[in-house]
């Protein structure tokens, strides 16, 4: 049956048309159509690209002047803020194309406006009885160009506040009211009191950002002299629309994939319950994300977007085996996935065997341990704790490489929670286990480079960024080598570098050395006896010994770590000048998104001592105290009065951090050269680690909007599930505790009431064994507290006996209990032992004690022969 619209051509409704009559429409416009950019962003401050207008963010901030004047691109995105979501609602996802259409100075809001309603009407053809749009509260001429120019009745103009309808891109900078076009499924509901809040009704397709203002530290607009204009259409979303499609899952962009999964499974996604559709659409959209992320040079690890790509890619894995998928499957998925996005993207078939290689190698790494970390896994839950602990969260994922959010997955399954602390406690601890190991390996690789006769490295980076350096030595797999090829993890030693090696708690430097057709990334760099160990990937060309590179660090990542670091010597100063002027510091972490501090204190901090320290440390930053760096003898530098950093190794002549009267310490780190550098500083934790220690978790600088953001969005989708304003949240969280808490006891009370009933009815099946009566019966659906409830008082009527129950309390689950009289086990038969081996028919164990047992499975369809068998054995025994 065809999709297509009266009036509009079919070519236009399919996800590929969409796409061209977009780019096309704004081409026609003078807009200069763009390829997407990468899933790897320039932008340091986001791990993938979130968003279509991310790679003109410099643009926009007035850093790159751009080549042209207008543009047009369909950007790949990836986001995965929502991931719980993906498969349950209609249209979330992770991986996403965003259709933009952008000006640099050049329109503004009437042709935006009036273009954005043309592609909609004249090349779309949706009705504007079927279209709603929303304008910024105080933009009045958005408001006036909508109504007088397009043409839209007021009633279906919606005004909204800031939150919704206002961009900007940080506390202060560039910045815009915002207006939005909805499509509404049910016009013939009216206009009055529209509710775009209501996604059962409307969709939002369409975002029109006017970026007219800067936004100064003290929060007021100015008009910019070059007023910008970024816009975007979700392609997802207009497909569905178009294609008039339930949800963007069952579009000709993701279907296809769906298809090829349910094909591979063996089932209709049409006839499936919630739960298989689910499944399908998380492997649907996790596949297309994967196979860009690979695409674009994303390897998965455990770190990073890698960790995000290994993540998805076990999703889809687990998803799989869900419905029933035994073995290898993954690449005959992502073959669809490719042939249906390659002819917008044909870099996809030209990768397809870095595609594949990558995701069978990921797939059969996680299918060796899954089956036995789902088995360990069932085994915890069939004990039924109202938590998994942290240790067993950890043994999960350090023996059977499930993450925590896998687990954290199964166990809302489930309903029940996962001990989180316990499992960073468990983390932290296998850590500093395994690092003894790692210095020895890494001693041992130093051993060999010394034995060259390699000199110390020249450390550069305290005022050089990029430096040229020869390479003087390169390990592969732990062996000395001349050359390494492109692809090839490596270590390597340069005679002088401006990268910095982790010490002092703070992390090593990032970038890249080049040469001629040469590149190699560095991720990390580690020191020891003067040499300074780059660690990294030949990219690019061939690595020699001898060649001369350029060495370049990531600056972003520098200026990150820079600020985390002089924040963690703020802290410091104030946690002595406000809470106790003894404490000292027992350990530190600077990295690139966060600081960790810790500190010998008796005790707890007030939450009124963390928010006044948090307070210093940002007046601090207001006051905009320079940095005097000097070396000077350790001697002098202790007599000044410089606090020494734990764990820090000093010789005759120490470097001293100055920020003249806050803070001034012996310190190997970088450093911001002004306390306002930083930007701001905020605490995110404080707790206790040890016996009079405390630690706290902080962030400085960019890492701090992208933590605000993160909770920002947390409180947003509170709002929306809760329908409460931020406010109210905590009261409206509290009343439906209180609500359900009240409806669980009523519910509890009725089901105990109805196994009882028909435990009584049941009286009538038991049979007389020898001296003894035996009931053994299927109580249906009835959950395992009723069933222990009915067993005894089933034996209590009987007296002397022996009661087995069975039941299937919820799909894939069977619980049992077995109850005997003091005779029965007389006879030696024991409630525990007896009830454990009935169980194993039903794929699970149990067991208790000699009178009252309990136990548990997996298999609903073995349970009429498990009480099948238990009722031999009784009869067997008894007679």
């Amino acid at each position: 049956m065809s999709t297509s619209k009266p009036g509009l051509k079919k070519s236009v409704t399919t996800g590929a048309g969409i796409r061209q009559a977009f780019l096309k429409f704004y081409e026609s416009k003078q807009h200069k159509i763009l390829p997407s950019a990468s899933l790897v962003p320039e932008d340091p401050t986001v791990l993938l690209t979130i968003a279509g207008m991310l790679p003109f963010k410099p643009i926009f901030l007035g850093q790159r002047k751009s080549p042209v004047d207008r543009a047009t691109t369909s950007q790949k995105c990836i986001r995965t803020n929502d991931i719980e979501n993906v498969g349950r609602t209609a249209r979330h996802h992770t991986f996403f194309e965003m259709l933009g259409n952008f000006s640099f100075g050049d329109y503004f809001k009437e042709q935006a406006v009036a273009w954005a309603w043309e592609l909609s009407t004249d090349v779309f053809k949706l009705a504007p009885k079927n279209l709603v749009v929303s304008v910024f509260r105080e933009d009045d001429d958005a408001y006036a160009i909508w109504r007088d120019q397009v043409g839209v009745p007021e009633k279906r103009i919606i005004r909204m506040d800031e939150e919704d309808n206002f961009w900007t891109s940080g506390p202060t900078g560039p910045c815009g009211p915002c207006s939005e076009i909805y499509y509404d499924f049910h016009p013939e509901l009216g206009d009055d009191d529209i509710d775009l809040e209501d996604d059962t009704r409307f969709i939002e397709f369409y975002n029109l950002v006017f970026m007219q203002y800067n936004r100064d530290a003290d929060g007021n607009l100015t008009p910019l002299d070059a007023q910008n204009i970024d816009t975007g259409m979700g392609l997802e979303r207009m497909a569905q629309i178009l294609q008039q499609k339930p949800n963007n899952y069952e579009t000709d962009l993701i279907f296809p994939i769906i298809q090829t999964a349910a094909d591979i499974a063996k089932v209709d996604y049409f006839k499936q319950d919630d739960a298989a559709k689910v499944s399908l659409k998380v492997i649907g959209d996790h596949v297309r994300s994967v196979v860009h992320m690979i695409s674009d040079g994303i390897t998965a690890s455990n770190v990073g977007r890698g960790y995000i790509l290994r993540r998805l890619i076990r999703r889809v894995v687990r998803h799989g085996r869900l419905l029933g998928i035994e073995g290898a499957f993954i690449n005959d998925v992502a073959e669809s996935a490719i042939a249906l996005c390659e002819s917008a993207y044909p870099d996809l078939r030209e990768r397809e065997t870095v595609i594949k290689t990558e995701l069978e190698r990921e797939e059969a790494q996680f299918l060796k341990t899954l089956e036995r970390g789902e088995k360990l896994l069932a085994e915890i839950l069939q004990r039924k704790p109202k938590q998994i602990s942290g240790d067993e969260a950890f043994e999960l994922y350090d023996t059977f490489g499930f993450p925590l959010e896998l687990t954290q997955e199964v166990a809302e399954e489930n309903g029940i929670t996962v001990d989180v602390n316990g499992f960073e406690a468990a983390m932290a601890a296998q850590r500093e286990r395994s690092k003894s190991a790692h210095e020895t390996i890494d001693l041992m690789a130093q051993g060999s480079l010394a034995q060259l006769g390699i000199d110390s490295t020249d450390f550069l980076g305290y005022t050089d960024a990029t430096s040229q350096a020869t390479v003087k030595a390169i390990l592969a797999n732990g062996e000395t080598v001349d050359t390494a090829e492109a692809g090839t993890d490596v270590q390597l030693v340069l005679d002088k570098t401006p990268f910095y090696a982790e010490s002092g708690g703070q992390i090593g430097d990032r970038g890249y050395l080049s040469g001629d057709a040469l590149v190699v990334r560095i991720e990390d760099v580690q020191k020891d006896n003067g040499l300074f160990i780059h660690i990294g990937r030949v990219e690019r060309g061939t690595l020699t010994v001898g060649d001369s590179v350029s060495a370049q660090i990531d600056r972003a990542c520098r200026r990150r770590a820079q600020a985390n670091h002089s924040a963690t010597h703020l802290l410091q100063a104030a946690l002595k000048k406000l809470v106790d002027d003894g404490i000292s510091q027992a350990g530190s972490l600077v990295s690139f998104d966060r600081l960790r501090f810790d500190f010998n204190c008796p005790r707890a901090l007030t939450a009124d001592e963390v928010q006044q320290v948090e307070a210093q440390v940002n007046t601090w930053i207001a006051e905009a105290h320079s940095a005097h760096i000097e070396v000077m003898a350790i001697d002098a530098a202790k007599a000044k009065g410089a606090v020494a950093m734990f764990g820090e190794k000093y010789g005759d002549e120490v470097r001293v951090i100055d920020f003249p009267g806050v803070s001034m310490e012996l310190c190997g780190g970088t450093h911001v050269g002004n306390t306002a550098e930083i930007g701001v500083f905020k605490i995110i934790a404080e707790a206790g680690i040890a016996a009079g220690v405390r630690r706290i978790e902080a962030v400085a600088g960019p890492a701090v909007l992208e933590y605000l953001n993160v909770r920002d969005q947390i409180v947003k989708d509170l709002g929306d599930r809760f329908k409460a304003k931020p406010e109210e949240l905590v009261d409206r969280i509290t009343n439906l505790q209180t609500e359900l808490k009240t409806t669980q006891k009523t519910v509890d009370g009725l089901k105990a009431e109805l196994a009882l009933l028909k435990s009584d009815q049941l009286l009538d099946q038991a049979a007389t064994v020898g001296d003894f009566q035996v009931l053994v019966a299927n109580m249906g659906e009835v959950d395992a507290d009723s069933l222990k409830t009915a067993a005894e008082r089933l034996l209590q009527k009987l007296g002397d006996g022996a009661v087995v129950l069975g039941s299937i309390p919820a799909e894939g689950k069977v619980s049992l209990v077995a109850a005997f009289s003091k005779p029965v086990m007389e006879k030696g038969l024991k409630a525990g032992k007896f009830i454990g081996g009935i169980a194993k028919i039903t794929g699970g164990g149990g067991g208790g004690r000699p009178n009252f047992a309990q136990a548990g499975g997996r298999d609903a369809t073995k349970l009429p022969e498990a009480l099948d068998v238990a009722k031999s054995q009784l009869e067997e025994a008894l007679g």
